[in-house]
């Protein structure tokens, strides 16, 4: 049972999200940009797989090592101020790197630094931002908001690497950089005047008194461990990620290696999985997927799947299939994650979403440095093309896993022992689509 929560009203929660909304709309896309700018000079620079797998291994680091700290930090602090903090900070780490490349000194292990110092603040705004939105928008609208932002990702992912490419012909990298430094100020200025609601806390940890960050990660892990269907969720998400993550941090090696491309066909292989994104939520906002959302989002993972195994077998003079299954990767992935942040939403305790959304982070990664030390060297030797094939079949065949077990197909009935949730519908409708907010954080 729950104390109070905080809540927007609903009849004036538009101007303040959709403020909020546009300055991390914008900051999301300074962030893609000079991600898609650190790679492209890392490939260009070194043409080394492994340097390519060592710069994903820097920036997820963090998310594995800090997500369940960060979590237990967001449920019990202010969650505006500890974005607006995670933001700024990100804006004055990137300008500490245009000055690098400016004065001409920069190096690889430059790189390393920022991308691992800004994953270890991502990983505090990420949980900070998704925990908020079932507060700040209401129910009803939550699959309209989820809706619009997998439109966002979807352009940022078409938009960002042509440009970051056009830039990169245009402008001196240092001046690339800059773009992000502003983009990071637009996302801290609206929080600044804006009051983001808090949860409430549970009448279980009200009367349990004072509590220490330990404590409350521990009650985070306990409440995860009690959830089978969850912890099944869990460990689908760390094979998933251990064989699939690494073929998409060595993109950039499959095109100039395998596929003879350049900075352009990076670009276009990558907007290719921002059309297919846009097209998939847009998809699920008017269809409503499947009478139960684990079954859509086992779907979508199949063919997830299917797509990432298309750009495996992808002859080198066919580019354009690469393209296609790309797309079609893309179509998928808000089909799979969308049912699954919607179920998380209407389930979790408002005042554990923070800790569980991060836990999750963390379950997800925490297999893929193991694959990318590994990755990086066996691509050089046996081409990145087998990460593909390899995963694309283990994505077919965890779906299949997913659908046939019974404590991943009734997690949408809520955790174990509580009532079962009042937002989660048994069916789904055209207005009854995904509610995830994606972090729009760097």
């Amino acid at each position: 049972m729950q104390s109070a929560t905080e809540r927007w009203d609903e009849t004036n929660w538009k101007r303040r999200f959709f403020t909020i909304w546009t300055g991390q709309a914008f900051s999301l896309f300074g962030s893609n940009l000079v991600q898609f700018a650190l790679v492209w000079w890392l490939t260009s620079t070194t043409g080394s797989a492994t340097v390519l797998a060592l710069a994903t291994l820097a920036a997820m680091l963090p998310q594995i090592l800090l997500s369940p700290i960060a979590g237990a930090v967001v449920d019990r602090g202010s969650r505006r101020l500890i974005m607006m903090a995670a933001d700024s900070a990100i804006a004055l780490l990137t300008l500490g790197l245009v000055i690098v490349f400016a004065s001409g000194s920069a190096q690889i292990w430059h790189v390393y630094v920022i991308m691992f110092a800004r994953s270890a603040l991502g990983a505090f705004h990420w949980p900070a931002m998704s925990a908020s939105t079932s507060l700040m928008v209401p129910q009803k609208h939550l699959s309209r908001v989820a809706g619009l932002n997998q439109a966002l990702y979807g352009a940022v992912n078409i938009i960002a690497p042509p440009a970051g490419a056009l830039m990169l012909a245009a402008l001196p990298m240092h001046q690339v950089l800059a773009i992000d430094v502003v983009t990071a100020l637009m996302a801290v200025l609206p929080l600044a005047f804006i009051r983001v609601p808090q949860p409430g806390r549970s009448i279980e940890a009200r009367e349990a008194g004072p509590t220490s960050v330990t404590q409350d990660m521990k009650a985070g892990l306990r409440y995860l461990l009690g959830w089978p269907g969850l912890l099944v969720v869990c460990v689908m998400a760390a094979v998933i990620n251990f064989i699939v993550n690494p073929a998409f941090a060595l993109l950039p090696i499959l095109v100039t290696r395998h596929f003879g491309g350049q900075a352009l066909e990076l670009g276009w292989i990558n907007s290719a999985y921002g059309v297919g994104v846009i097209a998939g939520g847009l998809a699920l906002s008017v269809w409503g997927g499947f009478k139960r959302r684990i079954v859509t989002s086992m779907f979508g993972l199949a063919f997830m799947g299917v797509g990432t195994l298309v750009i495996g077998a992808a002859p080198a003079n066919a580019f354009v299939i690469a393209i296609a299954g790309m797309a079609l990767a893309g179509i998928m992935n808000p089909i799979t994650n969308g049912p699954l942040f919607a179920v998380l939403q209407s389930t979790v305790a408002p005042d554990m979403q923070g800790r569980v959304m991060s836990l999750l982070n963390a379950f997800a990664t925490a297999m893929s440095p193991l694959s990318l030390l590994v990755a990086g060297p066996l691509s050089d030797t046996l081409g990145v093309q087998v990460w593909y094939i390899v995963g694309g079949i283990a994505c077919i065949l965890l779906a299949a896993v997913g659908y046939l077990t019974p404590a991943v197909a009734n997690l949408e009935r809520g955790r174990p022992g509580t009532a079962a949730p009042i937002a989660a519908a048994s069916s789904a409708t055209p207005l009854d689509g995904p509610a995830q907010f994606e972090p729009v954080a760097k």
